[in-house]
């Protein structure tokens, strides 16, 4: 009974619309303009109060109508949005691309064979990646952060020039330029366990420089101390980072200059001259001394073979040391020798040479010759 009667109510209305008909009251829609509260016949001109004002209805004004949403509303493009000719919203695609680019930039990673990616998920570590290509999840779920572990930094001291005044162990000031070398050794507590990298280096640093030197004098560390106190800096940074748990390694220390204050640099340089000077004197001191020993050692010696060999045969060796003391001095002077008679004397004749060429006193030297 309620399906018959749904039917017999619909009929109803079909009735009572089919008499009034599209274009007004008439259903012919004739000459007439219809009724007014009814649809007006398109194919007719409104009627004098009702037309446009202007009459010269632009197409931009055409375009903006048919594109505004859902066939009516207020300025701009209505509630439903901007429509594409296939119906489809623009708004929606752009969005979609948005959304897509995000998602490959935070969830494809590209890890070079020199750099580590730490993940964190909501703030907390997750995992490290090695080289390669990766999946993670999107932001801010997963967050990636890229670390390169086989770079060197290098921290030079002082920053920007200028001096840098450090106290020695012998009381002394000297100025120092030096750099220290490190790089990432863990990433994970490189960037989880201190807050500022670079600032605890230096800090690190100056601190295990001054260390260093305190334990040194100013000769040790202008001179040959130099190389020492570089190592000993190295194992004293590494191990304040180390206790830090810092992921940070340091490759070395290298000292640039170390000379006294400019204010003292004079003086300084006068010190080490007269000090020069006197390690000079001294070296030739010692020199000399070594001289006279050995020379001393070797005549020593030389005595104790001269008395053996006199303890075995006291005459053979008391004629011999004779003869020897005999030659050397006679080496040293004049000799005329006069044989026996009927014999012709031996003439030393570089000393006759030497007589006749002296002017005056010649005769006489010869008479005392031949005395």
């Amino acid at each position: 009974m309620s399906i018959f009667s749904g039917w017999i109510a619909r009929a109803s209305v079909l009735r009572n619309d089919n008499a009034k008909g599209p274009w007004g009251s008439g259903g012919n829609g004739g000459s007439g303009g219809g009724d007014e509260g009814g649809p007006r016949n398109p194919w007719q001109f409104p009627p004098e109060g009702k037309r446009g004002r202007g009459g010269n209805a632009t197409s931009l004004e055409d375009f903006l109508k048919r594109t505004r949403g859902n066939g009516g509303g207020g300025g701009g493009f209505g509630g439903g949005g901007f429509e594409a000719p296939g119906g489809k919203k623009v708004w929606i695609f752009g969005a979609l691309a948005v959304l897509a680019a995000f998602l490959a930039f935070t969830m494809f990673h590209r890890v070079g064979p020199q750099e580590r990616a730490v993940v964190s998920s909501l703030g907390k570590y997750s995992r490290t990646l090695n080289p390669g290509i990766h999946f993670t999840l999107p932001a801010p779920f997963n967050t990636v952060r890229v670390v390169d572990v086989t770079g060197i930094r290098n921290e030079d001291f002082p920053q920007g020039g200028g001096e840098n005044l450090v106290l020695t162990g012998d009381q002394n000031i000297v100025d120092l330029a030096y750099s220290m070398r490190w790089n990432i050794a863990d990433p994970e507590s490189y960037l989880f366990q201190i807050a500022n990298p670079e600032s605890t280096v230096r800090a690190v640093a100056e601190s295990s420089m001054r260390a260093a030197v305190a334990s040194v004098t100013l000769d040790e560390i202008i001179g040959a101390g130099r190389s020492a106190t570089e190592v000993r800096v190295q194992q004293f940074a590494q191990q304040m980072l180390d206790e830090y748990n810092s992921g940070i390694q340091i490759q070395g220390v290298a000292i640039r200059t170390a000379n006294p204050p400019a204010a003292v640099d004079e003086a300084f340089k006068a010190v080490t001259a007269s000090q020069q000077a006197a390690q000079a004197n001294l070296n030739q001191a010692r020199a000399y001394a070594q001289q006279i020993i050995a020379r001393s050692q070797g005549d020593a010696a030389s005595f104790d073979q001269i008395y053996e060999q006199y303890r075995l045969a006291p005459a053979v060796t008391r004629q011999r040391i004779y003869y020897e003391t005999m030659e050397e001095i006679l080496a040293k002077s004049n000799k005329t020798i006069v044989e026996t008679p009927g014999v012709t004397p031996y003439l030393p004749l570089p000393a006759v040479r030497g007589q006749q060429a002296q002017p005056a006193p010649q005769p006489q030297a010869a008479t005392g010759a031949a005395q």
